[in-house]
Parts: C-alpha cells; structure tokens; sequence
C-alpha cells in the first residue's frame, strides 16, 4: 500500500501540520485504517478510493475516525494532484458524515470549501473554567468542539491547558482563539479524547473560526495563525453557509506499507 506524508498549511517543510495519505482502490476494513493510523502516530491519516470522476475519504486520528478533517483532505488533494496527474481544478470529495467537500488548486494553493460550523453561547461552567490556566470572555459550542474567545494573542501563546480535565468531557476538543497581532486572528486547538494533545493546525476547527470572527470583525476575508509549535497559515473566506479554507503543502515522505 503506498502512503504518502505531507506538511500542510505552510510553504516549509517541518512546518505547519502532517498528515498521512494512504490511497486505496477498494476499502479496507475500519480496524486496519487504524492500526494504520495508530502507526503512523500523526494526529490525522487519510485513506481514500476513486469512484468514477470523484473521491470518496475518511480521516483516522491514532484514537479513531473523525467525521471531518482539513488539513488531511488537503494532504489529500496535494496527493492527487502531485502523484496522479490530476488536471482538473477541482476535486469532490465524499465523506459518510461531512457531505460534499470541494478542493480547488491555483498554483501552489489549495482551497477546501467546507461546510459552515454553527455555534452558540453556553455557561462557563466548573468543568470548562478548569480546562485552562486562564479565563476566557465567553464560551461557545459548536457540532464537535467548544470555542473559547480569550482577550489578545499573548494569551493563546501562553496558555497552559489541563488535558486531564479537557479528555473528561464529552467533544472532540477545544479551540481557543483571540484577535490577532499580524493577523485577523490565531488559536490553538486540543483534543487529548482522540489521541492529539494539540493539533499542529487544524483546517475544521476554522469551519468554527471564521463565522465568528467574520461577524466580529465585519469582513468576509481573513487572514489566521494557528499557534503551535509548527504554526500554520491560514487564508480564510466567510461565504455564510460555507466557508473557503486555504493554505499550501509540501511533501515530507513517500513509501509503502506491507500488511
């Protein structure tokens, strides 16, 4: 089986966020994808099949399978494009549980076009209040994940979560996010349940993201730092019910698998 690794949403290699693509011509069962998965020990692995003129795809933490993920289906559309000579524009993708997903390419960026993530506010309970070292403004909930508003950039960059407390709670994880310095605006995102302490740049979390701060800063293009470690840059576009994801990638690693 061939697998492939690619950095995404960045132009250096050992930057932004890896994923492993691993192309198959007929599924395989849910157990192997993720021991596969679990092996390959990166927060996303994507496995996907042709039909027809379009790609079906499903996403696999070390922990289990997700119903969304960007940054692996854009390691997905770099994996396609590059190494079967795709000359369409556009990729469709077909998820169980996301829908339609649409990747567009315009030379070296690729664009995901996904499904809008509707929130809404909740109470900062005692369990929330505990999952980090400071307080946030306001705290909202959305399909998966709670969103947590904290006052400036410094204090996504300093934040210590509780990841002990965070797995304790019934989601995927939490993003944290504030108004940006050099961009419109940064986050971070974990999510210990599904085997990923903090994700190096998360493209699904920014279906949260960019609704929100589109209203708040009343414009429909953005600009976004993810700030981990590995950072990652994120070229956002509210289309309401949608919303446009970009960013580009680079190869790390071909080979294969032998099960």
């Amino acid at each position: 089986m061939k697998i492939y690794q690619v950095d995404t949403f960045t132009d250096e290699i050992f930057s932004g966020n890896p994923a492993a693509v691993c192309p198959l011509k007929e599924w395989i069962s849910g157990d192997m994808m993720l021991s596969i998965a679990s092996e390959n020990n990166l927060s996303e692995t994507a496995f996907y099949i042709k039909r027809k003129n379009d790609y079906h795809i499903r996403w696999f933490t070390p922990k289990g399978e997700v119903e969304l993920c960007g940054h692996a289906t854009l390691a997905t559309a770099f994996v396609i494009y590059h190494f079967e000579n795709y000359q369409e524009r556009h990729i469709v993708f077909h998820s169980e549980h996301s829908g339609k997903l649409i990747v567009s390419k315009q030379d070296d960026l690729f664009t995901l076009d996904f499904p809008s993530d509707p929130i809404y506010p909740v109470d900062l309970s005692v369990e929330l209040l505990n999952c980090f070292s400071t307080k946030p403004k306001i705290v909202y909930q959305g399909k998966t994940d709670y969103m947590m508003v904290f006052e400036n950039e410094s204090e996504i960059k300093t934040i210590v979560p509780n990841l002990q407390q965070i797995v304790k709670l019934d989601i995927r994880g939490i993003i944290i996010t504030a108004r940006g310095t050099d961009a419109d605006f940064v986050s971070r995102f974990f999510a210990p349940a599904c085997g990923v302490d903090e994700d190096p740049v998360c493209g699904s979390a920014h279906t949260t993201l960019i609704p929100y701060w589109a209203e708040q800063l009343n414009k429909t293009e953005l600009f976004a730092l993810q700030l981990s470690e590995r950072t990652g840059k994120l070229y956002c576009k509210y289309k309401r019910e949608r919303v446009e994801i970009s960013g580009k990638a680079k190869l790390y690693m071909k080979g294969e698998i032998f099960i």
